[in-house]
């Protein structure tokens, strides 16, 4: 069985992108989620750093999370989050 996929980390928003990054968060947790293969995806405001967003989510596989990639990397979501500071850590899980 192929290992899952982590991605663990966090996105910074500006204070003047904040409600469009914000709006625009609504379709692409759901589109997310509803991917074939996508096990969990949580984006939640960060309780201690105001504009910071943190993303985890797991996919059954690599070709999965490639596929998610994929998508996302052409959608609303990346035309809204373009040159947005992020941090994420990828990690193979069992």
């Amino acid at each position: 069985m192929p290992p899952k996929i982590q991605l663990s980390g966090y996105m910074d928003v500006t204070p003047d992108r904040i409600e469009a990054v914000a709006k625009a968060l609504i379709d692409h947790i759901a589109l997310t989620r509803a991917e074939a293969g996508c096990l969990s995806f949580e984006v939640i405001p960060s309780p201690d750093v105001q504009g910071r967003f943190l993303v985890e989510e797991t996919f059954v596989d690599r070709v999965a999370f490639d596929q998610h990639q994929t998508r996302a990397g052409t959608s609303p979501w990346a035309e809204i989050t373009t040159g947005l500071p992020r941090d994420y850590t990828i990690t193979e899980i069992a």
